[in-house]
């Protein structure tokens, strides 16, 4: 087994092992090993200070001494407090760890506690922090009885808990043992004020757990409440107080081995916003709803028709995509920035527009709400002719999901905002719904991918599943039942055929696409089917019970950035809608 703590960076886990840490302005990535080897800080968007994930130098490492023979971990229900646990010849050992709450957005505090459950806990501590990417360096500081201080990268540090010594190589290290039935609290700080004195870490520990039973609704009125909570509470820990949630929390993890698909998600896609809010909405007008409205409804009004498809949680540009100097993690690359925040990609608008709509049913639509809905439909009335890059960033094309997108959003609202405009936006939906009939829909009855391209599209299953046609048109069952046979294996569903190979050798299966094949079912009344995609679809997460982007279905292995904000929200959504009422 590796030396943690001679080694300048923990080998890689496979991604289904990792758990993620969220306060809303940041993310952490915590490994079975005990390694954390992501954190970008203050922000999601900024520079990393440990970045070992994708082959940068830094990490935050506590452990057993031992060699353990068993390992483990799980979140506290509804929370993202994460609890590490390791079995050795010795002792049961039990790492908590948690990103505090109430976050500041200049600063984190990240806590950690380890407890000695049977037998004295013999443990070690690597704190090597590497700003920059690991380009910058911590001044050496200053050690103390109970910890270190440090500054380097704009950044400051402050360790307490236990007395760390140099390291070779960089950073500090600790060697401590916790009596059998005790614990020892280790508390970090990162940010870009000089710290304070050192808080108090029960306090602390108590204000974190308070925020979270706060924030996480019950969600018994889902199919699965506890992975409900549990979505719900990744969601929240995705979003920032700014109202704007990230896609992810990190950069650069590969789809797939050496194919180039390698991205930075460290930023808000309207579209993925629009998804949380939407899920939200299905089983209550929780605060999420509101936070997705507030995001969306700003860059309306502020962008109009210049609205971008991704914002940092500020609301500002996303930045050029560049590449970092470091390996990346094995089979990907370590860009960060990303080039679909200059893309167009109209059905950012009939997403905006249903989540209106669904805050309107609630009685949650602001005047700024209003005000953004009212931009939105004159975006698509000037602009819904033209091609797009489409909700897979692709090159721009008649996308018939685009189309299909809008006009969903523009029922949705006519439906929940009764008054003068209701007419002219059904009307507009009509005008679209028949042009897009012309270009897009088959002699069979099946929709097509592209007004240019017969192949099967799994992002079309959303806006059928959400009424953009009327109950009764037969194309909504054939083209679910022509994008199963053509996109489905072994119960779990791809978004479209990139070229000739088998299924999963292109890519790994859609996450996102099974929750919507499940959606697409209950709408259409088949509620067996639509419990077995969900059930299905919603076993493909990591130990922890976290979903990435894609799921290598012959490999059982997960595929792109974690966490996925996208598909945990379509999960809540899914579990809302099948533990409601049969569709007429």
């Amino acid at each position: 087994m590796e030396d943690l703590l001679s080694a300048a960076v923990p080998a890689p886990a496979v991604l289904r092992d990792y758990a993620f840490l969220g306060d809303g302005e940041r993310g952490a990535v915590v490994g079975p090993q005990g390694e954390l080897v992501w954190l970008c800080a203050p922000r999601w968007h900024d520079d990393a200070v440990f970045s070992a994930l994708i082959g940068g130098p830094g990490h935050y490492t506590v452990r057993p001494q031992n060699v353990w023979r068993v390992r483990g971990g799980h979140y506290e229900d509804g929370t993202l407090i994460h609890v590490s646990r390791w079995v050795t010849d010795e002792a049961v050992i039990e790492s908590r760890e948690a990103l505090a709450l109430p976050a500041a957005r200049d600063g984190l505090v990240l806590l950690r506690r380890v407890r000695a459950v049977r037998g004295d806990a013999r443990v070690h501590l690597v704190l090597d922090p590497r700003p920059e990417f690991g380009a910058g360096v911590m001044a050496e500081g200053r050690d103390t009885p109970d910890g270190h201080t440090a500054e380097g990268g704009g950044l400051h540090l402050r360790f307490s808990g236990v007395a760390l010594k140099r390291r070779p190589g960089g950073g500090r290290q600790a060697a401590f043992t916790v009596p059998e039935g005790q614990e020892r609290d280790l508390v970090l700080y990162i940010g870009r004020r000089p710290p304070g004195t050192a808080p108090d870490p029960r306090r602390l520990w108590r204000e974190t757990e308070t925020a979270w039973h706060e924030a996480v609704p019950r969600c018994l009125d889902t199919a699965a409440p506890r992975d409900a909570r549990h979505a719900y509470a990744v969601l929240h820990g995705l979003t920032s107080s700014s109202g704007g949630m990230v896609a992810a929390a990190t950069t650069s993890l590969p789809e797939r081995a050496e194919a180039g698909r390698n991205y930075d998600y460290r930023y808000t896609w309207i579209r993925d916003q629009c998804y949380a809010g939407l899920a939200v909405a299905a089983h209550g007008p929780y605060p999420l709803l509101d936070q997705a409205v507030r995001f969306v409804s700003a860059r309306l009004l502020e962008d109009g028709d210049r609205l971008r498809p991704a914002y940092t949680v500020d609301g500002a540009p996303v930045a050029e995509e560049r590449p970092l100097p470091l390996v990346g993690y094995p089979g990907g690359s370590d860009f960060v920035g990303n080039r679909a925040g200059r893309q167009f990609q109209l059905d950012t608008y009939g997403e905006a527009l249903q989540l209106f709509a669904a805050a309107a049913r609630h009685d949650r639509l602001d005047r700024d709400g209003q005000r953004a809905a009212e931009v939105a439909v004159r975006c698509v009335e000037q602009h819904w002719r033209q091609a797009d890059a489409g909700i897979w960033e692709l090159e721009k094309r008649w996308w018939t999901h685009s189309r299909l997108s809008i006009v969903a959003g523009l029922r949705a609202l006519a439906d929940s905002v009764p008054g003068p405009a209701a007419r002219s936006r059904s009307a507009l939906a009509d005008a679209v719904e028949a042009e897009t009939r012309r270009r897009c829909l088959r002699s069979d009855g099946v929709w097509l991918r592209a007004e240019d391209d017969a192949g099967a599209e799994g992002a079309l299953l959303l806006p059928l599943a959400r009424g953009c046609l009327r109950p009764d048109d037969p194309s909504t069952y054939r083209t679910r039942r022509f994008i199963e046979e053509r996109l489905a294996h072994d119960g779990y569903l791809y978004r479209f055929r990139h070229d000739d190979r088998p299924l999963g050798e292109a890519e790994g299966a859609f996450l996102l696409c099974g929750f919507m094949m499940a959606l697409a079912a209950q709408a259409g009344g088949d509620r067996v089917g639509a419990f077995r995609w969900f059930e299905r679809t919603r076993s493909a997460c990591g130990t922890p019970g976290l979903f990435a982007e894609e799921y290598d279905v012959e490999q059982r292995q997960l595929r792109g950035n974690l966490p996925q904000a996208f598909v945990h929200a379509l999960l809540l959504e899914a579990g809302a809608r099948l533990n409601g009422p049969e569709p007429a």
